[in-house]
């Protein structure tokens, strides 16, 4: 049996040794005793020990990085959405452009739809198309139908005898008007249909990307003006 760490051997003798032996050895037994606790509590405390150590040492970066940084600013939601370029047109093209002779090119990947003359801009303007690829059709279109306060025959809210709202965002495919309560569409002003499945342009909300449910919506303001400078079979292009 081996001896605590730093005690030194002891040598008996006279008569008395065999007595002062035992003693002895009984406390050489209590100090390897008390020798194996220690090592048992130092084990169970040292992660204790190690993770306040990583606590304060993550704290301590933090606090320079504070100090010679400054503390770390998270951007708003809204600011993190890229803000699209608002809308711009030609004043000079204004007396040129009539319903005769416009026409309308639409872009899913820059978001802008543009009303023209010819090869010349006389509107551009930011857009949102349907969310997911293919909701928006590509190709060549002309404008079926003009409708300065149509409703959505799909999307909409359930209201009461009253007209209130009772459930809005509801979709015909999915939803079913609760006991007492009707189906109102929402609103789309200014429509003008290009598909016989319900796509058209009007206005809209433009949250900065790609949302809509296929149509091209507009800002209020431009889907009047473009809705007064085309007639039933202006030609529409959209691209991918």
């Amino acid at each position: 049996m081996g001896r605590p760490c730093g005690s030194r051997p002891i040598h008996f003798s006279g008569a008395g040794a065999g007595q002062d032996y035992s003693v002895a050895r009984a406390w050489g037994l209590r100090l390897e005793n008390d020798h194996a606790v220690c090592c048992m509590r130092f084990a169970r405390t040292l992660p204790i020990v190690l993770c306040a150590c990583v606590t304060l040492l993550g704290a301590g970066q933090s606090a320079v990085q504070a100090q010679f940084f400054g503390p770390r600013k998270v951007k708003p939601a809204a600011q993190s959405i890229a803000r699209q370029a608002p809308a711009k047109i030609d004043k000079t093209l204004e007396s040129l452009i009539d319903p005769g002779n416009s026409h309308v090119r639409i872009s899913l990947s820059k978001q802008r739809a543009y009303l023209m003359v010819g090869e010349q801009i006389y509107i551009d303007t930011p857009i949102s198309s349907g969310k997911r690829a293919g909701m928006t059709p590509t190709g060549s279109f002309s404008v079926l139908e003009k409708d300065p306060d149509h409703r959505s025959s799909i999307y909409g809210e359930f209201v009461d005898a009253k007209g209130r709202t009772v459930r809005s965002g509801v979709s015909l495919k999915v939803d079913s008007a609760p006991s007492g309560t009707r189906y109102r569409g929402a609103p789309m002003w200014w429509f003008m249909r290009l598909t016989n499945f319900g796509v058209g342009m009007h206005v809209g909300i433009l949250p900065g990307y790609a949302a809509s449910h296929g149509c091209i919506r507009l800002p209020a303001d431009i889907a009047k003006l473009i809705y007064d400078k085309v007639r039933i079979g202006t030609r529409v292009v959209i691209e991918a």
